[in-house]
């Protein structure tokens, strides 16, 4: 090995240890800026986007994803010397499911409007039988649909340890993370602070409303159904010519052996990568902007807690 293979090897090498010294890190301490879902705590911060990105790989799949992205770098990077090589192919491993693969984070997204909308539609009528707001709650917390019973159970948690109802609600719309959601929410703290009136008919507005988005959603996943094909059939060919220059004609690619050669490697795998970015943002469905915002200076100004 050259000194200049040495050095890539040696750079590459502090690049992924300190990726993997922050993975670590995120899984030992968590989130910063998140609350004991059982506790009234605000939160201190809210999380950055690169914790938030960094926590990806704790979702279900994620461990498996980490691993391919790590025996794709260490098979490419050592089958052809190129430690660059072996970063690209690492990306590219742990970002191809969302590339080709179907759409979950459209399909999850989906299913909790359309939960979110059997839990409003069993909470009104729930308060028509003449039942409490609070108690309309519990009640409804143990019929919850699948996609936001884990948040509504926690809803209940914080309602029978005490919590005011407008701040566990608060939670509650933080938890969700849903547009949909924050309108529920909003209307049910209007409720709970000021007794709004004819709160059963507003949550069944609110119901119809969020199954036409579900529906509307979609509508646009079918017009975009072209576009992720496209995406697809990109990927698959870019990633089918560089196997096969790198199998059946290994001299072409020899210029990369050098460190002038890793850098211009570098450059082109980011272009390719901004590529299959952007690509991948012109297929997805843009979510709608959140009613709510800036809970967590709510939440702690309602502590008693300077943000």
């Amino acid at each position: 090995m050259t000194s200049e293979q040495l050095l890539l090897a040696c750079a590459a090498l502090g690049i992924t240890t300190g990726a993997g010294l922050l993975l670590i890190a995120t899984a030992v301490f968590g989130r910063p800026g998140t609350t004991d879902p059982d506790t009234d705590a605000p939160p201190s911060s809210s999380p950055s986007s690169l914790t938030t990105r960094l926590a990806v790989w704790r979702q279900p799949g994620g461990g498996r994803r980490l691993a391919a992205a790590i025996a794709a770098a260490l098979a490419v990077g050592g089958l052809t010397g190129w430690p660059v090589g072996g970063i690209l192919a690492a990306v590219l491993a742990w970002w191809l499911p969302q590339l080709v693969g179907p759409d979950h984070a459209h399909t999850r997204e989906l299913a909790r409007i359309e939960a979110i909308a059997t839990w409003t539609e069993s909470l009104r009528d729930t308060l028509s039988g003449a039942a409490g707001l609070e108690q309309a709650v519990l009640a409804t917390a143990r019929r919850a649909p699948a996609a936001i019973r884990d948040e509504v159970t926690r809803l209940a948690t914080r309602i029978e340890r005490g919590t005011r109802l407008p701040d566990a609600l608060t939670a509650f719309a933080r938890d969700l993370e849903d547009p949909t959601g924050d309108l529920v929410v909003a209307a049910l703290v209007m409720a709970a602070e000021r007794s709004a009136r004819q709160l059963t008919d507003l949550l069944g507005l609110l119901s119809a409303t969020a199954r036409e988005q579900a529906s509307l959603r979609l509508r646009v996943a079918a017009g975009r159904a072209r576009v992720r094909t496209a995406v697809r059939v990109i990927v698959t060919v870019t990633m089918a010519m560089a196997a096969g220059l790198a199998y059946l004609n290994r001299d072409y690619l020899t210029p990369y052996d050098s460190m002038l050669g890793q850098l211009m490697l570098l450059v082109v795998g980011g272009v390719f990568a901004g590529s299959f970015a952007w690509l991948r943002r012109m297929s997805a469905i843009e979510s709608a902007p959140r009613v709510l915002s800036g809970l967590d200076v709510l939440t702690m100004r309602r502590a008693g807690v300077q943000p």
